[in-house]
């Protein structure tokens, strides 16, 4: 298939670009560099340097060429950044892909993958995993503006005849097997690469938060599910949309508390993570774990790297050989142009 991967220069989409290549779809990859980076786009990949947020651009490149699929990564994705400023974070997640859809459904593209979110199913779940079809409670403005771009496809397929996957996934963790790509935000607010930075000595102060939930340790616990599991779905999800659209959980199915996470990169690490307790952050649940068992029937889906310490590994390995990230490279390949 040929295939465009908006944000396809951030941690999951980069990790989707490469697994389509190496399952022999042609890719390209639209990005506005805002959050992802130019050394994570796989070599020899056509690169759109487009923001969303621009109709006209938007729509010239969707209309470039005969897509087979479009798979949806950009998006704002920080939930404490969408508490202090909800009204830029819906006006923003909605629109962009607002404006990619409308043109899709215009230029005839007849698959649409999204990358949605655990954030609509908010914290009342207890302690069993969530399973596709729970109850929409979104906790967070980012929640609901993913929310609101399903309901969109959902008008896509009624009316434009456009199937779409919307993938629900949890915690998006670890790096590509092979070393070739890993995870880089700035800000980092994810807790793996926030406690192997840690032991590196890039962050200290690592902070636990919150030690009386009712867990067995007293911390949150989290479904970490692979990147590279991650992109495999996206890819198993296309054969689908030949005559439907579909919805799906995608997670590990194991929970892992903030205090295992803790000794994982212990274990794997050989060293002693630094770390401090730190009260409860608001609106955090207790437990978030997904039931992917749909996936599973459906595609035939499950996940390879589902043990921590395995996804702890890849992420540290990549880390370690990239110190700084992917700036390094940038800044080679800007001096060297």
């Amino acid at each position: 298939m040929k295939c465009l991967v908006t944000g396809g220069a951030g941690f999951v989409g980069s990790h989707a670009v490469i697994s389509l290549l190496d399952a022999g779809h042609e890719v390209a990859v639209l990005d506005n560099l805002s959050t992802g980076h130019l050394s994570a786009v796989a070599p020899g990949v056509r690169f759109f340097n487009v923001d969303l947020a621009d109709p006209v651009a938007t729509d010239r490149v969707v209309a470039s060429d005969q897509w087979d699929a479009v798979l949806h990564f950009a998006a704002l994705s920080l939930v404490g950044d969408s508490m202090r400023d909800p009204f830029y974070y819906l006006h923003n997640n909605y629109v962009t892909a607002l404006n990619l859809i409308r043109s899709c459904a215009a230029h005839a593209v007849p698959r649409f993958v999204f990358s949605s979110t655990a954030a609509l199913f908010g914290g009342d779940h207890g302690s069993e995993p969530i399973v596709h079809d729970a109850r929409i409670d979104p906790s967070s403005p980012y929640g609901e503006s993913k929310f609101f771009i399903e309901r969109a496809l959902v008008w896509a397929d009624r009316i434009h005849g456009m199937r779409s996957a919307s993938l629900r996934y949890f915690n998006a963790a670890g790096a590509d097997p092979l070393g070739r790509l890993g995870e880089d935000h700035q800000p980092e607010t994810h807790l793996i690469p926030l406690t192997i930075d840690s032991i590196l000595g890039r962050r200290p102060g690592l902070k636990l938060f919150g030690n009386d939930y009712p867990t067995h340790d007293g911390t949150c616990i989290r479904d970490y599910v692979h990147v590279t599991d991650l992109a495999d779905a996206h890819i198993r999800v296309l054969s689908l949309l030949d005559t439907r659209s579909v919805t799906y959980n995608i997670g590990n199915g194991l929970g892992f508390s903030n205090l295992e996470v803790v000794q994982s990169v212990e274990r794997v690490s050989g060293r002693k993570v630094p770390w401090e307790w730190a009260p409860r952050r608001q609106g955090d649940p207790a437990v978030l774990v997904a039931n992917s068992t749909q996936l599973s029937r459906d595609t035939g889906w499950k996940p390879r790297y589902h043990d921590l310490d395995q996804i702890v590994e890849t992420a540290l390995r990549w880390r370690e050989a990239h110190p700084y990230g992917y700036r390094e490279k940038q800044s080679h390949d800007l001096m060297a142009t």
